[in-house]
Parts: C-alpha cells; structure tokens; sequence
C-alpha cells in the first residue's frame, strides 16, 4: 500500500493494480491481537477503505499470483489469466510457519496469523471452547496466550527454554513479563515442548508433552515462528536466501522486480549482513522506497535502526538496533536462519562488531538495558515506563557518540540511567549541526 501511494505521488496517470490473495483492503497484522483481546472490533483493524484505493486510482484485484514470468514482464493469475507489467513489487509477506507435531492436522490447531484465523479462533471461543495450550517463544504465541486468557479460557503456555524469549530478554527481564503472565491466570511450562497432540474423533482432545504430562485441552495455538513468502520469486529464478535478495535500491535480481517488507532480504549497515525484519516501521519505509524506485527515483534505501513496541502481558516492552542478551545457542541460530517470530528482527540477535558492554538500570516492573560498543549505544531494551524511548532511538539510531557520559553508564543497577540519557540527549538536540553516521532513508 505504501509503495502504490508513493508511485502515485510521483505519477497521477500511473496504472497501478495491487493483488492480494485476501479478501479484505489493507489491515493491520499487529493489530489482530487487540481484536483477540476484545479490546477492539475487527472493523478497527482496516488501515484503508475501498472507497480510499477507489479516489486514488489504484486497483485492487482479490486473487492469487501463479507464476512471474520476468522474461515477459507477465505475471499468471490462478485462474489463468496474464497480466503484463512495467515495473512488479513482491510484498508477499512473511506466513505462520505451519506445527509438525504428530496431531498437528487436528481440528482445533489456531494460529494467529490472518483476519481469518482470528475469526476462526473466536468462533471457537463462543461455540465451546475453554482450555487452549500454545506453543511458540516469540511475541505472537505470548500475544496468543494473552488473547485466549482475556477471552476466560484456561490457558498454558508451554516454553522449551528456562526463561521467556531467552534471546531477548535477561532473566530479570523475563521475570517482569513472567509475573504479569501468571497474574492473567496464564499457566507457563518451561523447559517443555509438545510431543503428540491427541484427537477424539477428528479434533484436538489434549497434548502429550515431550516430559510425559497430558494436558486435557480444546485448542492448541502454535506461534513457533513466520516465514517470508518467497515461491513465486524462487520459481521465477529469483535469487533468494532466507528472504528475497535485494540491492540497496530494491531491485531483485530480475529487472525490473522489486521486493520489500517482510519477505525481502535486505543489506542491513547496523550488523553489515543481508537480514530480514519483520517490523512494520521497516515495510512502510521500504514499500516507499521501493514505490519510488519503480518510477525511477534510483535512491538508495538504508534501514534505519530496527525498532519494535509491544504490550506483552500488559508490560510496554520495546526493543531497538542489536538489544538481544547474546543467549543464543546453535539450536537458535539454526531456527532464526529457517524462521523468526513476526515482530522482530533479525538485526536483534546480531552482537556489535568488537567488545561490548552493557549497563542497566531496574527497578520494579520497570527495566532499562543498553548495549554499548565503544563510544556508542548500539540498542536498547525497555520494560514498563517508555519516556525514555525516543531520545534512546535518536541516540541510536544516529550512532551519537557518548565518550562524555561513558563512565556514568556503569554495568551495575544505575538508578540514574535514564537522567543521564535525556538530560545527555537534551543537550545533543540543541546542538546546532547534527550529522548522522548514515543517513536514516528517505
């Protein structure tokens, strides 16, 4: 949807058609766990109206892409039908990666990926259900756990890790999101995985858990992971890795077929490494980007610090540039490099290039992390009070050297952390010349 405004922006006569395979204008993903909550209708999800694509110009067309034919500059609609292009944007997204324990084909196995699953989900809720086991380290199976528990089922959550989200929080930190979890009745499971999901007559009856417990249950949620959308690139001979490979203006390695969001592989400056996000900061800069490039802009897009706020359990949880703990084992690794959680990045789990500190400042519920590299904040994590979010996403996000407050940012529990940041970043803004190290895009 962005790049289409963007194209527009640049071009009124343009004949820009967008396809999507569901039935609905555009609609915030992020947004499908407040409607599971039942603290907003469905209706408030949608971003645009058909009436908005209508006054614009832009054709929307419900179906399904078949094939990419680059040779022609053609692309084959499911029912058969050829449509030619001068420019193609692949913004295929990123799709729940589907369960593959025995059972897992059960009635009753959710995922909380599409409008369609939501509402699948509640149906479910208002026909019977009232005990649900979800599985899945990543912010949509807590998302899937909270949302089941607001809706008064039983719920446990199972962990194959000692911790929550072990790769990005500290074990502080995960005891702040773990205490809020169990006072909305959720049950947690650590160090536990599902076996078997067990049927009765064709639908989920309970899970046999990998230590032998047998948990009676109506629903299982699996939020283990998304994975980008990248057939119809790689059977068009696209060149592809964990996502679709792009250069610095978005082209993929076709002419003339660009790619963006959630399924592109994009050169990332922070950790010097083609990654992939799953941020929706990150898509809407780079559809713009992409929509300028295919009216011939020919700019180059730079990612800019990846970022990401969530409420987890009903804890403000944000997480910004290279914040993960470093407590990643090869199990890990092998799992970011097939699929990662929706809402995260891959630039996370990246550590800064030479040593690193961190310092740190708790207390209570609330929580402040940052990783120092040298004389810069290469990320940050912060639980509970966000006021100091903003300056801690310029700081970073510029690369602002910090050499005058270094020694004030100590590796124990400073409770003047973030006094220093703001009244540090304060003055940075007065400052009359500011040049970042990378221009932050377009």
């Amino acid at each position: 949807m962005t790049a289409a405004e963007e194209i527009r922006r640049h071009d009124p006569f343009a004949s820009i058609t967008i396809i999507t395979d569901e039935p609905y204008p555009m609609y915030s993903r992020p947004g499908l766990a407040y409607v599971l909550m039942g603290e907003i209708p469905d209706s408030r999800i949608f971003c645009r109206t058909r009436e908005y694509y209508a006054e614009r110009g832009l054709e929307l067309m419900f179906a399904r892409v078949a094939a990419i034919h680059p040779d022609r500059q053609v692309i084959e609609l499911a029912d058969g039908k050829l449509l030619p292009y001068d420019a193609l944007l692949l913004a295929t997204g990123a799709t729940a990666v589907p369960a593959t324990f025995p059972g897992s084909q059960l009635d009753g196995v959710v995922y909380l990926d599409t409008l369609k699953n939501v509402q699948d989900i509640l149906r479910r809720v208002q026909t019977g259900a009232r005990t649900a086991v979800v599985v899945g380290g990543g912010i949509t199976a807590m998302e899937m756990a909270e949302g089941l528990a607001h809706r008064g089922l039983t719920v446990h959550y199972l962990l194959r890790k000692k911790t929550i989200w072990s790769a990005l929080l500290t074990n502080d930190e995960s005891q702040i999101i773990e205490s809020h979890a169990r006072m909305t009745g959720i049950h947690i499971h650590y160090n536990e995985e599902i076996a078997e999901i067990i049927g009765a007559h064709g639908c989920v009856s309970a899970v046999k858990t990998t230590s032998g417990q047998f948990i009676p249950c109506d629903l299982v949620g699996a939020g283990i992971g998304v994975r980008p959308n990248v057939m119809l690139g790689k059977n068009a001979g696209l060149r592809i890795d964990r996502g679709i490979v792009v250069n610095e203006f978005l082209e993929t390695s076709a002419p003339n077929i660009f790619a963006a969001g959630d399924a592109a592989q994009v050169f990332d400056h922070w950790s010097g490494e083609y990654r992939v996000d799953d941020l929706w900061p990150s898509a809407i800069a780079a559809g713009r980007m992409a929509g300028a490039n295919m009216v011939g802009a020919r700019a180059a897009y730079i990612k800019d610090v990846p970022f990401n706020a969530a409420l987890i359990f009903g804890v403000h949880v944000t997480s910004i540039g290279q914040a993960g703990t470093g407590n990643r084992s090869a199990d890990d690794e092998n799992e970011t490099l097939q699929y990662q959680s929706r809402g995260s990045s891959e630039v996370w789990w990246a550590r800064p290039g030479g040593p690193y500190t961190s310092a740190w400042s708790h207390k209570g519920d609330n929580s402040i992390r940052l990783v120092l590299r040298g004389n810069q904040i290469a990320g940050a994590l912060i639980l509970g009070v966000q006021d100091i979010t903003d300056p801690l996403r310029d700081l970073v996000g510029n690369r602002i050297d910090i050499s005058s407050i270094r020694s004030q940012l100590q590796n124990t529990n400073n409770a003047s952390l973030s006094q220093t940041l703001r009244g540090f970043w304060e003055r940075w803004r007065r400052t009359p010349v500011r040049l970042p190290a990378y221009p932050l895009g377009v």
